[in-house]
């Protein structure tokens, strides 16, 4: 499964990644396991193991380490289905950020999005095209082998699984393979990426109502009793569904504002401050001169520092005479100056390279022009 991330280049591997750990890296892209994975493992395991007894008598307490091997070998596959997205995507010159596999699959991060529907299509396609041959080879496998017994359930199972995960991809929903599949066939009719997003947004929302009532209409129409496991996991494939979805349908809104955000328009005039001057005074100057910011900068008139106004207020006004800029400023990194030319999808692309408050704008000859807040990025945005 692919997901779009607003973030600029390079990746940040740095990021933390709370509940997650590093397990290798694959053509460049570090591939993450978060945790909640072991759970999903080991429920595999449960749900496997009686079907390891029951084909390879004998295994006793060795029949659920044959399960969880069976989970792991899934996992496998599904790393490989998310390898071919990147490959993909790496073909078209799209970063991708990480590979995680997580409670309900993999999930590729991709930094931007590709720039045709062909492109969309191309990128989106490959992954389930890939768990469908992957159960193609294991079946072919299972017919070819003759034993070992556990061996010939492994690919049976494999075949079967990679099938199923194949063509749920497939369904026509976000944030589903096949949700970006539809996207791309409405973006490339229409001409309007956006109308896509929300067309695959609402279908996914569709889906997510379908596999939570299926259970249920399955129940009515055979008269058998409920499977509280068929029905917990039909509520969680449900609930990814509706909230991948609704993401979807949320970033459409957001795109289709962006084209309107302009950072020059959106600066804020910043009034330049030395380090040692006390913040009070600072505070006073750019009331003053009516400047919305405050830049420190050096002995050479260079900037060195923005102060946002979130350190202003979070100081004491009595404090504040005896609390020099210098001590509330964040030092400029090279994330913080932006050109003040960027628009749009550009824009929010370099504020999440690095994520600030606020931000240097300067001309191409490297004149600051001012100052622009993330606040009044996401006011315009409200607005729009």
């Amino acid at each position: 499964m692919v997901h779009d991330v607003e973030k600029n280049n390079p990746p940040r591997e740095a990021q933390r990644r709370p509940g997650a750990v590093q397990i290798a890296r694959v053509v460049g892209v570090p591939v993450y396991v978060n945790l909640s994975w072991i759970l999903v493992a080991l429920l595999i395991a449960y749900v496997f193991r009686p079907v390891v007894d029951e084909q390879v008598p004998g295994l006793g307490v060795w029949s659920f380490v044959a399960a969880l091997g069976f989970a792991v070998l899934l996992y496998a596959s599904v790393l490989v289905h998310e390898i071919a997205h990147v490959l993909v995507a790496r073909k078209f010159d799209l970063p991708v950020r990480a590979i995680t596999l997580q409670f309900l699959g993999g999930l590729s991060e991709i930094e931007s999005e590709p720039q045709t529907p062909w492109r969309e299509f191309a990128v989106a396609v490959v992954g389930p095209l890939t768990s469908l041959g992957i159960s193609g080879l294991a079946a072919l496998g299972h017919t070819a082998v003759s034993g070992p017994a556990l061996l010939e359930l492994a690919l049976f199972q494999l075949a079967w699984a990679n099938l199923l995960v194949g063509l749920f991809n497939l369904l026509p929903g976000l944030p589903l393979d096949g949700g970006r599949l539809l996207r791309a066939g409405v973006w490339a009719v229409t001409k309007q990426p956006h109308l896509g997003t929300a067309v695959a947004g609402w279908a996914g929302r569709v889906v997510a109502a379908v596999v939570l009532l299926l259970p249920w209409t399955v129940l009515a129409r055979t008269g058998g009793s409920p499977s509280l496991l068929y029905i917990v996991w039909s509520v969680f494939l449900a609930m990814f569904m509706w909230a991948g979805s609704s993401q979807a349908l949320m970033s459409a809104k957001i795109r289709r504002k962006l084209p309107a955000i302009h950072a020059r328009t959106l600066a804020r005039r910043g009034v330049p401050v030395a380090s040692e001057l006390p913040l009070s005074e600072a505070v006073r100057r750019a009331q003053e001169a009516h400047a919305g910011s405050l830049v420190v900068v050096g002995s050479d008139g260079r900037p060195t520092g923005l102060v946002s106004e979130a350190a202003v207020l979070a100081t004491p006004e009595h404090r504040r005479p005896w609390i020099s800029v210098g001590d509330v400023a964040r030092r400029i990194e090279p994330g913080l100056v932006l050109d003040v030319r960027l628009t749009g999808e550009a824009l929010v692309r370099a504020m999440g390279g690095t994520p600030a408050t606020e931000y240097l704008l300067v001309e191409p000859d490297g004149r600051v022009f001012g100052v622009l807040a993330t606040a009044d990025v996401d006011g315009a945005l409200a607005r729009t």
